[in-house]
């Protein structure tokens, strides 16, 4: 490879606080990103870029030549554009840097200017100040995934699937998800006008929203007996199973707090297992789960599967390097369903493909994003940084889910669509249960 990787431990395992990779995932065209920002004083510890570009002479490949049309350009500008106040020569060259690297056509090797790349460093923090959503660009329109329960956003009627035509009155048209984020956060008590069109309905709609400071945790933990699930009755186990229990675990993203979050929770949940013989497994809630850090995706998985790996890195010469899990986890033999939709991208499909190459998993729902590429992510000085994908990850079989332009995704093991007529009935979270049960 044409970077360093750092050293495994003792067990073959990444150490997730110093791992350099990243699996780019609040990024322009991919599933989510929150709007809003953490707090100015946040110190985010697990974004470390691997390597700071500091050379000012250009790669061997390139002369001087080459460069010979920009200069002119720029030259030309400065001297005859009509509109000296315009010209911004740092405005220029970010935009020149972008048109450099979107020339590749990949939607996850990118320029950050110092804004964005501020927001993207900033939100794996779990803190933010906005409306609370999560959007997406898909065919050229910024819809949202899902307003987060609680948010503003949810609260003043925001819909999961509506377009944001406008905001504040300025048409969406050509925008990316990263222009979204930086029109629409702000600080809390501030307000933001949404023109959305709401699934279904012919007509635009305003919507007024107040921003606010939004917490979110990575993982929500829950002890559920069956017998709370009214409509499993249906699917004739209830009787056998109703004063049993399952452990869920909704997991949103893998971000700066994953693994800490994970380590409590975690030890809780051995200790009730061992305690209690009615807990018959666990449901793994990846759905709508974005990804983020590699190192991470590594670390959950490793609670699940006792030995081999949990993904596989290609890089550019084909070189194949292993992701081994670190044979510690404390569910190694615990049933497990996971639960996966078209929201789940990178980190999220690769804990999934690991737990059922490693038959440790069926999995349940609707067919993945298909994201199956890995970013190292660097500062360039000033604020400014960068996301260049550097190889393809593949299940421990071997197994390439895409892209995420032509990317196939995980298809499930048993697919179940959601309830559209009743939003509020979770049937893949019952099917996941029943095939937990069997």
């Amino acid at each position: 490879m044409n970077t360093e990787i750092e050293k495994k431990e003792s067990k073959g395992f990444f150490n997730p606080r110093k791992m350099r990779f990243f699996l780019a995932i609040f990024i322009a065209g991919l599933i989510g990103y929150f709007i809003g920002v953490t707090k100015i004083d946040f110190q985010l510890k697990n974004f470390q870029p691997h390597v700071a570009f500091s050379s000012k002479e250009p790669p061997p490949s390139v002369t001087q030549s080459d460069f010979s049309k920009f200069w002119s350009i720029l030259n030309l500008l400065e001297e005859k554009y009509y509109d000296k106040s315009a010209f911004d020569q740092q405005k220029i060259l970010d935009g020149a840097i972008s048109g450099m690297v979107d020339s590749l056509d990949d939607p996850y090797t990118l320029y950050l200017p110092p804004q964005q790349n501020d927001d993207f460093k900033q939100g794996l923090a779990g803190q933010f100040e906005g409306i609370g959503a999560e959007l997406a660009l898909k065919d050229k329109q910024i819809y949202v995934v899902k307003p987060l329960g609680g948010s503003p956003a949810q609260k003043a009627g925001i819909r999961i699937g509506d377009a944001i035509v406008k905001v504040d009155g300025e048409s969406t048209a050509g925008w990316n998800v990263f222009k979204a984020v930086q029109v629409i956060r702000g600080e809390k008590g501030t307000s933001v006008t949404l023109t959305v069109l709401h699934k279904d309905d012919s007509e635009l709609t305003d919507i007024k929203i107040t921003r606010d400071t939004i917490e979110i945790n990575s993982l929500t933990t829950e002890v559920k007996t069956i017998n709370q699930f009214d409509q499993i009755d249906k699917m004739g186990v209830l009787d056998a199973n109703k004063n049993n229990k399952i452990v869920y675990f909704k997991l949103t993203q893998f971000g700066d707090k994953t693994n800490d979050e994970w380590l409590k929770a975690i030890n809780e949940v051995d200790m009730k297992i061992k305690s209690d013989s009615s807990i018959k497994g666990v449901v793994l809630d990846l759905r709508n789960n974005p990804g983020g850090y590699l190192g991470d995706a590594v670390y959950i998985a490793s609670e699940f599967i006792e030995n081999g790996n949990a993904v596989l890195q290609e890089d550019r010469n084909g070189k194949t390097n292993e992701f081994s899990v670190s044979g510690k986890g404390l569910l190694t033999d615990v049933p497990v369903v996971v639960l996966i939709n078209k929201g789940s991208a990178s980190a999220s499909e690769i804990v999934s493909g690991a737990l059922r190459d490693h038959k440790r998993a069926k999995l349940v729902g609707e067919t993945s994003f298909g994201k199956g590429t890995i970013q190292e992510a660097a500062e360039l000085g000033q604020g400014s940084g960068i996301h260049v994908t550097i190889a393809k990850w593949l299940t421990p079989n071997g197994t390439w889910v895409g892209n995420g332009k032509t990317g196939s995704g995980l298809k499930p093991d048993l697919e179940v669509k959601p309830d559209e007529q009743r939003p509020d009935h979770d049937i893949q979270l019952e099917k996941a249960i029943e095939e937990l049960l069997k």
